[in-house]
């Protein structure tokens, strides 16, 4: 079968653009995220003489009902030396009471008490130094208080995670289930980004973690003089920090799916959305080959739909010579062919992170947040809802 173009220069363009964005998507998935859907841990499980004391560093603000949720599940950790660093910065609810309370009968607790907000440190990261500072031991774990491990067993992964040279350790925190569209989203939107971020690490080029699930050592946070590089910014305690301080050679990524822990998700479509910003925010202070890691791909994954759309409104441009029916299943054919890859690779890094009932609704997913990604990053651009 022959194909020959019409002399309109814009549909031969769109369909170049479609075509390269096509091969950037598959390169993407095949070259990049198979990193994680392919994982395998090759660590053995360490013994108990073996775990290092570790501090587990937890901030909070008027969360004391999430507090009360999560610090039971950390005492119960399966670990023969660890401490709870709580940071409660200046709440007004139930939470010093509670800390009080509980520091009495269980001398794991260690509460950090902050009565006031300083200016010259937005966000959490004094807060956050506050607690690193407090913190007994050099191995560090840091949750958000939203957040719930699946099993005992959660410090010991991360642990396990530590070698010789190891003084990072960057994990996956998946959302919770929810019923909504709203969750699927959020829950897809997770899986993409950790995509993005643990298959860089993998790839040996670390450029941000979570600090829901991440570990670093003390004495590294002090010998990089801590958030002092970018305190003037509210956010970036984690990526930003990760991103100055991480390499190939000391950085391990941990993607257990068995002893995961989870982020309990909002249920406000605008919060999410500043959240989002507030992530997006950060980017510009990215390096180079990040910007690029994460730039690449989000725009390839627009230009594919917007080039799609455009060639499905343009059959005229093109002269097939055994007939126009014929037009359209080609244009289906490659976009399957994306679809496809994108279902098999999802498919098999959704079991290594731990997320269930993404891949069903998966194209409508894909296609809501390729619209809603580039209106964040304006978002973070423009500040808005970054505090």
């Amino acid at each position: 079968m022959q194909i020959s173009f019409s002399n309109n220069i814009l549909s031969i363009i769109i369909l170049i653009v479609f075509g390269l964005m096509l091969v950037i998507q598959l390169v993407y998935h095949w070259l990049v995220f198979s990193k994680v859907a392919f994982y395998k841990k090759n660590r053995r499980s360490k013994t108990d003489d073996e775990l290092e004391p570790v501090s587990v560093v937890v901030w909070t603000r008027d969360s004391y009902e999430y507090l009360m949720e999560l610090l039971p599940l950390l005492l119960k950790q399966d670990y023969p030396d660890f401490e709870i660093v709580v940071v409660n910065d200046c709440s007004e609810d139930g939470t010093e009471d509670y800390l009080k309370d509980l520091e009495r009968i269980e001398p794991r607790i260690k509460p950090v008490l902050l009565r006031q907000h300083l200016n010259f440190f937005n966000g959490k990261k004094f807060p956050l130094s506050m607690g690193i500072k407090s913190a007994k031991n050099d191995l560090l774990i840091f949750t958000d208080v939203n957040c719930k491990p699946d099993t005992d067993k959660w410090l010991r992964s991360v642990v396990d995670c530590y070698k010789r040279n190891t003084e990072v350790v960057i994990g996956y925190c998946p959302l919770m289930f929810k019923k909504g569209l709203l969750n699927r989203i959020m829950r897809f939107d997770c899986i993409q980004q950790g995509l993005l971020y643990l298959s860089s690490a993998l790839n040996g080029k670390p450029y941000m973690g979570t600090g829901k699930n991440l570990s670093y050592r003390k004495e590294l946070f002090y010998r990089n003089k801590g958030f002092t590089s970018h305190y003037t910014t509210s956010v970036g305690d984690d990526d930003l920090f990760i991103s100055q301080v991480a390499t190939k050679k000391n950085t391990e990524v941990l993607i257990d799916a068995d002893n995961a822990v989870r982020t309990i998700p909002t249920n406000s479509f605008g919060l999410w959305m500043h959240q989002k910003s507030s992530r997006y925010s950060t980017i510009p202070q990215y390096s180079l080959s990040a910007k690029l890691s994460q730039g690449v791909f989000l725009w390839s994954q627009f230009l594919f739909y917007a080039s799609f759309i455009a060639l499905l409104c343009l059959p005229h441009a093109f002269d097939l010579s055994i007939g126009s029916i014929y037009y359209i299943p080609i244009l289906a054919f490659f976009f399957l062919l994306r679809y496809g890859t994108q279902m098999f690779i999802y498919h098999k890094a959704s079991k290594r992170l731990g997320e269930k009932g993404i891949l069903p609704g998966l194209i409508i997913y894909d296609l809501l947040l390729t619209i809603l990604s580039p209106l964040q990053r304006l978002m973070g651009r423009m500040k808005i809802g970054v505090e």
